[in-house]
């Protein structure tokens, strides 16, 4: 008897061996284990629980139309779509609790795709000889996969890459037992931030919701925290969205830490209400410890920490945020509220502070109120976005919008 059954995926033509392993250590925990081979030219050479014709045709093609092509990066998204299809069907069916994908570059690719289509909780790992590597764009990582580098692990077992495959095996077999799955017994609130020396309105506004009987999650909007925040909102998990901190869209168009194109989009697709603020908009993120980037040079910096420095946008590019914020928010299906702080949209921008650029927000704030879409009210307020007076205002939007049946009762 098992007690969790792990999907074990890879190209089992060119690398059984390690495969076999990574099979071999969970079952030896009490595992259980699916395998499927997402190989094209090879075979290997014992039968896997789901074969490359399978995932081939689950992926809408087959291993012949994937090797005719003639090119492996065709064959390759071939497998990756029927892959992603399998799993999700597996998860779906209750006959897997957790994957894990072994790979190169190629199996790398594919990993992704399966990943992203298994739910938030379902523990999801990538064994890859390029983890944490910048091959990999923000919008292409599942906002919980978990990756562990195959450290020597390019060609044929050794003790270096056991060392890497033995710790994923217990790793993804210890997480599919540990796990405590969403369990969306309350109405869920999606709400994006920075920490406290910067932005501080989640201190007053998640105690409040939570006592309205409502569960909030406070994303850190650094790139993959806005990740998780879009995949969540695509899937319809949140009854409504407090956007406060939608600087990933300046990030995006300024070279610094994108959460991809998608940004302030999914929860108007799915229907979602949005209560939205600009906070950190004037600034873009980008690695600490590497040099400015040319286009952000001589310009006023923050250095929040050894990993991340933030830099200040002029008037003009601000200009530019808000109309594509605007231009995001138009597409929104369900009713969207934009409250516009005059009094400054982060702590390092009140009068007197380092970054304050009073010019550059009287240009953010006539763009917005120029660029609003029809489907959305704008609010100006006189007061900073960490000040009592927008909080206040927010939860009497929230509380009318209860009321009135736009966001569901607890």
């Amino acid at each position: 008897m098992t007690d969790k059954t792990i999907l074990v995926t890879g190209t089992f033509d060119t690398k059984e061996e390690e495969l076999n392993y990574l099979c071999a250590r969970i079952r030896a925990q009490g595992g259980g284990v699916l395998t499927m081979d997402v190989s094209v030219l090879g075979d290997p050479s014992q039968p896997t629980d789901l074969t490359k014709h399978q995932v081939a045709e689950a992926g809408g093609s087959s291993i012949r139309m994937a090797i005719d092509s003639g090119d492996e990066n065709i064959a390759m998204q071939i497998m990756a779509r029927g892959a992603a299809a399998l799993a999700r069907r597996l998860y779906d069916d209750g006959r897997i609790d957790g994957v894990i994908v072994l790979g190169g570059t190629m199996g790398t690719d594919l990993a992704l795709d399966l990943c992203a289509a298994l739910p938030l909780g379902v523990p999801k790992y990538i064994v890859s000889t390029v983890s944490f590597s910048p091959l990999m764009p923000p919008e292409r990582i599942p906002a919980d996969v978990q990756m562990i580098l195959w450290a020597g692990g390019l060609y044929g077992l050794n003790s270096v890459c056991k060392a890497s495959l033995s710790q994923a095996a217990g790793a993804v077999l210890g997480a599919a037992r540990a796990v405590e799955r969403p369990t969306r017994d309350r109405p869920l609130i999606g709400m994006t931030s920075f920490g406290k020396t910067v932005l501080r309105y989640m201190v007053t506004l998640k105690p409040e919701l939570e006592r309205r009987g409502y569960e909030v999650a406070v994303f850190h909007a650094t790139g993959m925290g806005g990740r998780a925040f879009e995949s969540l909102a695509a899937e319809g998990a949140f009854a409504a969205v407090l956007d406060f901190a939608p600087q990933e869209v300046s990030n995006h168009l300024f070279g610094g830490l994108s959460a991809g194109e998608d940004r302030m989009t999914n929860a108007g697709r799915a229907g979602i209400p949005q209560i939205v603020a600009p906070g950190c908009y004037d600034l873009v993120d980008f690695v600490g410890w590497q040099a400015t980037p040319p286009a952000l040079a001589g310009r006023p910096t923050h250095a929040h920490n050894r990993l991340l420095t933030s830099a200040v946008l002029t008037a003009e590019e601000r200009r530019r945020v808000a109309r594509a914020i605007c231009d995001k928010l138009a597409a929104a299906t369900a009713p969207v509220v934009i409250l516009l702080p005059k009094g400054g949209c982060n702590e390092w921008d009140r009068p007197g502070a380092d970054l304050h650029d009073a010019e550059g927000l009287a240009a953010f704030c006539e763009a917005m109120e120029l660029a609003c879409p029809p489907n959305a009210r704008l609010e100006p307020m006189a007061a900073h976005i960490n000040d009592a007076e927008f909080c206040a205002r927010t939860l009497a939007l929230f509380d009318a919008w209860v009321e009135a049946g736009v966001i569901p009762r607890p």
